[in-house]
């Protein structure tokens, strides 16, 4: 297939599911409803939160130089560094999909996979606004029990995937749009 025409398709494909949503509405279907509901409040989500998080990374790309992130979250950072990047996966908010754009401009400053993958383990379970919202439904002690359990998997995890990312010759090409 040619680059041209899988653009198409998946423009086709987008537009199969939305006419296919608005004939199921338009004959009584509440599911086709349900669905239409969710995408809004997702799709308002989105514009809302996307440009936040895209002035962000824009401004640590531009305000942090590699030259500083390196030493403190790159390969040769021991422990202290997968601390560092729990604490800014915990103080950070917003969907996960957020922390994927974050965690790219971090491997574009020399942060290390093994961090990378800690801080999207740490950012989907530890932010603290989770953390509080959790704590007051189900206990101090599940939140510590929780955090005391899924903390050492995503570093074990995150240790695993940088040895075998290691041993394959990994690399992350740019993607030039």
């Amino acid at each position: 297939m040619k680059p041209k025409s899988k653009a198409y398709f998946k423009f086709i494909f987008i537009f199969v599911i939305i006419l296919s949503t608005i004939v199921a509405k338009s004959m009584g279907n509440t599911y086709a409803a349900l669905a239409q509901m969710h995408f809004k409040s997702f799709f308002v989500e989105m514009i809302i939160f996307l440009p936040l998080i895209f002035i962000l990374i824009g401004l640590i790309d531009f305000w942090l130089p590699r030259s500083v992130v390196e030493p403190h979250i790159g390969k040769d950072s021991k422990i202290i560094g997968s601390f560092w990047i729990i604490l800014l996966a915990m103080l950070q908010a917003g969907p996960l999909y957020g922390a994927f754009p974050v965690a790219a401009i971090l491997w574009k400053k020399g942060a290390s996979v093994r961090n990378i993958f800690i801080y999207l383990g740490a950012f989907s379970t530890l932010k603290i606004p989770m953390l509080t919202f959790e704590t007051s439904f189900l206990g101090w002690k599940f939140s510590l029990l929780r955090t005391v359990i899924t903390l050492p998997i995503f570093v074990l995890i995150a240790l695993a995937l940088e040895y075998f990312l290691k041993s394959s010759n990994f690399s992350v090409k740019e993607v030039k749009l």
